[in-house]
């Protein structure tokens, strides 16, 4: 069950919208950035197991950084996570109002993207038990979806129409295959990362010593297999420059194979696209409306709805911001801010491994990575970060200066606080 919860998480709608901007930045090989992406996604899970298994506790990341480093730190690694959450809404946003709305309707993008975050803010606000009977469904197909795109690959290769040599095609005019696989890999990381929630149903495992590195490491490799075979197929069944040139990449393999109405698998290309933005804005208002709740952001953030429960002002106020990241973003630039904000979090990960290898009071059965996997695990994240455009660097910088600024305003309360308690009379002795 948790090896499926996390390949739910990570198979998702990111490769629906990306294949085609990796390979514009790699070229038809883009099965290559793709493994690279994998085996880089590896060194950070490899932590993040060390980590839930010897902390099997909610909290994640931010907990970690915080018994690694203090409250400040483990704040700025929480408002990072939180953040990426807002940026991923706003490029699924993007993706949704593409070129798979296109195939059923055509319609200004930005205006879509607007009114699809709204109705999914208002589907989040009705309760969790519709929203995660939507997210089974949209499972389900989302992954058939893929399966058939494969399938599609395959059938075009087989019948003369493909051209399996693109497979092989590594590099673009305007950059080296070195750096042709970097940049791709930048983006592909989008398409794997989702795993690092699982750490908060680790203390809900039986035996997560045991069973939560085996589900992880298993989870990845299979999503892993099917990228690259959506990768693979896509690549050979279609010229490079069409991919690279769609909002809706897979799309165009179901219209070469011309075996499946491509407005029907437009249809399930949304649906899939739609479920990884309505399970990310779930995830990022209860995280919003608890960091609130502990005080780390405004109190007004945890007003909920009378009836329904649902954390409103949360959903409101993280839908806003991805409204507007997604208005004022195109979805390579939105995935890239996304994986520079998750960079940072990883690292904080990857480092807080080996401070946290003397903490004494930790229990003594649990996985340990080979240290060499946490070094090269943060080595990955800075490597990544320098293949990063400075247009994302901008975008990033910004959402984490605003976290930066409010760590700063939580560090001043805490003191504050402290010191009216150290300042504030003693109660009268009997």
């Amino acid at each position: 069950m948790l090896y499926f919860f996390i390949l739910g998480d990570v198979l998702g709608a990111g490769v629906y919208v990306l294949i085609g901007k990796i390979a514009a930045e790699s070229g038809g090989a883009v099965w290559v950035p793709l493994t690279v992406a994998l085996l880089l996604a590896l060194l950070t899970a490899a932590s993040y197991a060390e980590l839930a298994t010897k902390y099997p506790r909610a909290g994640g990341a931010s907990y970690y950084a915080t018994r690694a480093y203090g409250p400040a730190l483990g704040f700025f690694t929480g408002y990072c996570m939180l953040a990426a959450g807002i940026v991923s809404v706003a490029a699924l946003a993007r993706g949704f109002a593409g070129d798979y709305l296109d195939a059923l309707v055509t319609l200004p993008v930005v205006l879509v993207a607007v009114l699809f975050l709204v109705l999914l803010a208002l589907l989040n606000a009705r309760g969790i038990r519709e929203s995660t009977r939507v997210n089974t469904f949209a499972t389900l197909l989302e992954t058939g979806g893929l399966l058939l795109v494969v399938a599609c690959g395959v059938w075009i290769v087989v019948r003369g129409d493909g051209d399996a040599g693109r497979l092989l095609q590594l590099g673009t005019e305007s950059a080296s295959p070195v750096a042709a696989v970097m940049g791709g890999a930048v983006l592909a990381y989008y398409s794997f990362v989702g795993f690092e929630t699982s750490v908060n149903v680790a203390e809900e495992t039986l035996d997560p010593a045991r069973s939560y590195p085996r589900a992880l490491f298993g989870a990845l490799a299979t999503a892993g297999l099917v990228y690259a075979a959506v990768g693979a197929a896509a690549a050979a069944a279609v010229p490079t420059a069409t991919l690279a040139a769609s909002d809706g990449p897979l799309l165009e393999v179901v219209r070469a194979a011309g075996t499946v109405p491509p407005r029907l698998f437009a249809f399930v290309a949304l649906v899939a696209v739609a479920n990884g933005a309505l399970l990310t804005g779930i995830m990022t208002s209860r995280l919003t409306y608890g960091m609130a709740a502990q005080g780390l952001l405004p109190a007004f953030l945890t007003r909920v709805l009378p009836n329904r429960r649902t954390p409103w002002a949360a959903i409101a106020a993280t839908t806003a911001v991805s409204a507007l990241l997604a208005a004022t973003g195109e979805i390579d630039t939105l995935a890239g801010t996304l994986v520079l904000l998750l960079l940072a979090v990883f690292l904080a990960v990857n480092t807080a491994v080996l401070v946290l290898r003397r903490d004494g009071s930790a229990p003594a059965a649990h996985f340990r990575a080979p240290t060499v996997v946490p070094v090269l695990g943060a080595l990955s994240c800075v490597v990544l970060a320098t293949r990063i455009e400075a247009e994302v660097w901008v975008r990033g910088l910004v959402l984490m200066g605003v976290g930066a600024a409010l760590g700063a305003l939580m560090a001043v309360r805490r003191r504050r606080t402290a010191a009216a308690a150290d300042e504030a009379p003693l109660p009268p002795s009997r």
